[in-house]
């Protein structure tokens, strides 16, 4: 019998094998990353009440936080404004200077500034119930580094008390 071509044993290529698993794993990785990536970046939460007592309620909460609510945007009026009709939907930014000065302090934070401050989100959805939505500042954190780590992080916890009276279980 004579060798054929289909008769050899194949040889691996280890290194091929190496760069097609380094390829694969780059790829299925980045598109976990692209379909989770909105859905980590932010938290919603259900609130205990309807729309207006959410608003009272965490306005209240963030005077006995000693957090000061430096504006409240009314979106829902803004849009009817320019002739749109929304839902309720308020913004509002709230600031702990002992927290906010370690990162407009220093010259190496100062762009951080441009997420300042911190903005929590309460609005109405047509199920007629109130959520409450923030951005992720643990996680946001984590890929800053340095010293916007831990300002981050004390600005997500501090943000979460607030929310702790308003946030259905």
């Amino acid at each position: 019998m004579k060798n054929s071509p289909r008769s050899k044993r194949s040889t691996s290529n280890p290194a091929k094998n190496f760069i097609v698993g380094l390829l694969s794993g780059i790829i299925i990785s980045g598109l976990v990353v692209y379909f989770s990536f909105s859905k980590l970046m932010f938290s919603v939460s259900e609130s205990k009440y309807n729309f207006e007592q959410t608003a009272e309620i965490l306005t209240e909460s963030v005077k006995e936080n000693n957090w000061n609510l430096s504006h409240q945007y009314d979106l829902q009026q803004t849009m009817a404004k320019h002739g749109h009709e929304v839902k309720p939907v308020k913004v509002f930014s709230i600031c702990k200077p002992d927290i906010a000065i370690r990162v407009l302090g220093t010259d190496d934070d100062r762009h951080i500034s441009s997420m300042m401050p911190c903005r929590v989100a309460i609005y109405e959805k047509a199920d007629g119930k109130t959520y409450i939505a923030r951005m992720n500042a643990g996680l946001f954190s984590i890929l800053l580094g340095g010293n916007a780590t831990a300002v981050m992080g004390d600005a997500g916890s501090g943000s979460e008390n607030i929310l702790k009276s308003v946030i259905k279980e």
